[in-house]
């Protein structure tokens, strides 16, 4: 009996370490995209690096899933994580319902990485998740499938543009630094 409840509290503390240890960058819940499941975004990827970008699946970028997926397949067991927001906010070019997008980013790109609930990304009507990364970074997503690079930390990196692709050497290179720091 009193293994037991030693490991109960070792589970509570350690779960309010974790809570109070969330940056305010990660400390947002959000729903996974035609899910109804919501994810802790502190708990699900506490010491992760991770790679945040709003996506759109009729957009001149779209084929960066391609290479956002290869990132992805080569990073993960290092610790990154790419995280997936599809918006419509940029001249309509997510206009599907999330099971459409879903189904769009898996078989047209074989998407595995994590994609979440529809987001409204920039300005009034974007999510306190959305907003909190446009404070930080000082840069709001001026279109789809613009990154933001988070350490391990929690704490805000780096922006990219949209015009920097996934395989773009600069970004390779800061992801890897990352990565090996630990």
């Amino acid at each position: 009996m009193r293994t037991s409840l030693t490991g109960i509290a070792a589970l509570l503390l350690s779960s309010s370490v974790v809570a109070a240890d969330c940056s305010a960058v990660l400390d947002h819940e959000v729903r996974l995209l035609a899910d109804d499941s919501v994810v802790n975004l502190c708990d699900a990827y506490a010491n992760k690096v991770l790679l945040v970008v709003n996506t759109a699946s009729k957009c001149a970028f779209t084929g960066q899933y391609e290479g956002l997926e290869t990132l992805y397949d080569e990073f993960r067991d290092r610790g990154l994580v790419v995280l997936g927001f599809p918006s419509n906010d940029f001249g309509g070019q997510e206009p599907g319902s999330e099971q459409q997008i879903q189904n769009f980013c898996r078989s047209t790109y074989s998407v595995r990485f994590p994609m979440f609930a529809k987001s409204s990304v920039r300005g009034d009507t974007a999510t306190v998740f959305w907003k909190n990364l446009a404070a930080v970074s000082g840069t709001a997503p001026k279109w789809n499938f613009h990154k933001y690079l988070i350490g391990r930390d929690g704490q805000f990196v780096a922006e990219y543009s949209s015009l920097t692709r996934p395989d773009s050497a600069r970004l390779r290179q800061q992801i890897e630094a990352l990565l090996d720091a630990d």
